[in-house]
């Protein structure tokens, strides 16, 4: 993990707290949370009503791993936006409020958002 005189996670930070400050999640529409890390991509749908999480995957998860390996990052952030998506629908729920959690809405970010919209989220 980066230190906190690091510019670029200070960064982060500044602009996850200004975002964070106008969304939240509740039981009928929760908190799609995205975290990307250099290796790794995790996403999880948040209740922050009840403080809760009803749904994780990442780049770890077995579901993933077992699949066919594909080159590049992007490719496993559509992964796991499709699974986080597939993991929504599983408990009845449709529509999220998107959590860039600080990180530009670009790359691994953007096409993680993509492939859960493709596999039935809105947001």
């Amino acid at each position: 993990m980066a230190s906190k005189t690091n510019p670029r996670q200070q960064a982060r930070l500044k602009r996850k707290k200004r975002i964070r400050k106008r969304i939240s999640g509740n039981p009928e529409r929760p908190r799609l949370s995205v975290f990307r890390s250099s290796k790794h991509i995790y996403a999880q749908l948040i209740d922050d009503f009840n403080g809760a999480t009803l749904a994780a995957v990442s780049t770890m998860d077995p579901e993933i791993r077992q699949q066919e390996k594909v080159k590049g990052k992007i490719e496993n952030a559509k992964r796991v936006g499709k699974a986080i998506a597939d993991r929504a629908k599983a408990k009845g729920i449709t529509k999220v409020v998107f959590d860039r959690n600080g990180f530009l809405y670009h790359g691994r970010v953007r096409a993680l958002a993509a492939a859960a919209r493709e596999a039935g989220l809105e947001f």
